[in-house]
């Protein structure tokens, strides 16, 4: 049996925002417990990310005890409750769905807005408006938070690897975001991954993640460049898309450690088929 090992475990509180590495953490039924809970919306309802807003990429995340703290250049601290009530609901969208949202408060909204400098409100989905998964990849009983699709996102380290050597480049993995790291498998083993098991939970691995402008954009600068697309574009390109990585669906709660042991119970043609 082939096993590797969970080396590192990311969640992403704010969807686009910052992210915070941690050595153990639970797992819900929409995955990484706080992971893409909340979002930003524009006026229209429509979710935001550093794709129109690179800003977005300095906005710090902290979970000190029961709250969740951000932070940017030049404002003050904006604490929040990691269980916010509201009586105010209203739809959010994002990409193909439209999901019933909660509003947090107007100095969160006014604190994004001015460092932003666009009008936007931040929002919560708490935990009795589920957000299903695409039957076409999914049961029916999965579920996912205001992530783009799916509740995890898989890397191993030798594919960053590999594609740090074909751009000449030493890029962070936080440029691509994953919650989980894979270490001591070869480079894109991912690919051919379709059930594993990470420490007591199982996995699923229905398709591969296509890549958009986010991870050419600097987390510490918020500057935009050409990589990693453009080498995505000639090593990785299927279908008129970039994939690097593998989105993941899992079968029970619990809980995930760094050095858990990673098992691959089944394999199947590479994904993409490159």
């Amino acid at each position: 049996m082939i096993t590797y090992t969970l080396s590192t475990i990311t969640l992403y509180p704010v969807k686009s925002l910052a992210g915070i590495t941690v050595t153990r953490w639970p797992v819900s039924k929409t995955g990484l417990l706080y992971d893409r809970k909340w979002m930003l919306i524009d006026s229209s309802g429509h979710f935001l990310s550093q794709r129109s807003l690179p800003r977005m990429a300095l906005i710090n995340t902290a979970l000190v005890n029961d709250t969740l703290v951000l932070s940017a250049p030049g404002m003050s601290h904006l604490t929040l409750s990691l269980n916010p009530i509201s009586e105010q609901t209203l739809t959010a969208h994002i990409w193909n769905d439209f999901c019933v949202a909660q509003a947090v408060s107007t100095e969160a909204d006014q604190w994004f807005s001015d460092f932003l400098t666009t009008d936007c409100r931040l929002v919560y989905q708490n935990d009795t408006s589920p957000r299903p998964i695409d039957p076409a990849y999914a049961n029916a009983r999965d579920q996912v938070s205001f992530a783009d699709g799916f509740p995890f996102l898989i890397i191993s380290e030798n594919s960053l690897v590999s594609l740090n050597n074909a751009m000449q480049l030493n890029f962070p993995m936080s440029r691509f975001r994953p919650n989980l790291v894979i270490a001591g498998c070869p480079e894109y083993a991912e690919d051919s991954w379709r059930n594993i098991r990470i420490g007591h939970i199982d996995f699923r691995l229905p398709k591969p993640c296509s890549r958009c402008s986010v991870p050419t954009i600097d987390p510490v600068t918020a500057k935009t460049g050409k990589e990693p697309l453009q080498t995505l574009n000639r090593l990785r390109k299927w279908h008129n898309k970039v994939y690097f990585g593998q989105n993941a669906l899992h079968d029970q709660a619990g809980e995930l450690a760094v050095g858990d042991t990673v098992i691959i119970k089944q394999l199947g043609e590479n994904q993409p088929p490159l």
